[in-house]
């Protein structure tokens, strides 16, 4: 049976802008109330005035860096204390840096598992106490295909999003005995402005144009998982089959699909 997002209070970080802009709109005009989470207070008061405007629910927003987890637990202690609860956690925010791995900066790549990895670890354990106090809430990460293929210049990226997976999957083990559901999003590429920092030539958006996802498609999809959980998604759905495809044949894969799988 389909979930009534009707009240249901859901949190979104990264909801400045892409994905979660589009997610906070889409759960609105369900009767949902999003809370959006993002580092640009500016952004997020223009998309919280957006969103009332098309939809007459306004949401409250934090001002929020994910990887500081003193502040995350505050900002979690603040949503709880206005709204009473959370039904949804939607752990979004997230950015990459494509280089080659002798390239890879050390800064670059110990902000990409402060806010892939820790942001999604402190946000899930900031959440989870309230949602265990009430046995029920849904955890959704947003994890990428790239979590389950590797590919040139991402390596530092698909392993934030590989631990994203793997912390999903642990958690939701753990919570099996609960209300509480935990899933994990696996988006290819979409059409947002992640790319203007993780490409910053151009080259992979040029090469992978005809296959970026929309992110109202996306965002539909995510609605739809809130709507009727399950464990996990691919988007789109013929790229977890070529992941499965990998994980059984990876060496044939690398060789045959070698060019393709380089495209940044």
């Amino acid at each position: 049976m389909a979930k009534n997002l009707h009240d249901k209070i859901v949190v979104i970080t990264g909801a400045s802008s892409g994905i979660g802009l589009n997610l906070a709109m889409d759960v609105a005009k369900r009767g949902a109330v999003p809370v959006l989470i993002a580092r640009s207070t500016e952004k997020l008061e223009a998309a919280s005035k957006e969103i009332y405007q098309h939809t007459g629910i306004e949401p409250s927003y934090y001002t929020l860096d994910v990887s500081q987890n003193d502040a995350i637990k505050k900002t979690f202690a603040q949503v709880v204390e206005k709204h009473k609860k959370i039904d949804v956690l939607i752990n979004n925010a997230g950015y990459a840096v494509f280089d080659k791995f002798i390239d890879a900066k050390l800064d670059d790549i110990k902000g990409m598992f402060d806010v892939n990895v820790f942001g999604v670890i402190a946000c899930t354990q900031a959440v989870l106490p309230s949602m265990l106090e009430r046995n029920e809430g849904h955890i959704i990460n947003v994890a990428s295909i790239a979590g389950k293929l590797a590919t040139p210049k991402s390596s530092v990226y698909s392993a934030t999003k590989h631990a994203v997976l793997a912390i999903t999957n642990s958690v939701r083990m753990e919570l099996k005995d609960t209300n509480i559901f935990v899933s994990a999003v696996n988006p290819g590429p979409i059409k947002t402005a992640f790319f203007d920092r993780a490409d910053a030539t151009g080259n992979y958006t040029k090469n992978v144009e005809k296959l970026m996802l929309e992110a109202s498609f996306v965002s539909e999809k995510i609605i739809q998982l809130i709507e009727r959980p399950k464990r996990e998604i691919h988007l789109p759905g013929w790229m977890g089959l070529a992941t499965r495809f990998y994980q059984v044949f990876p060496g044939l894969v690398e060789r045959v699909a070698g060019k393709k799988l380089n495209q940044k």
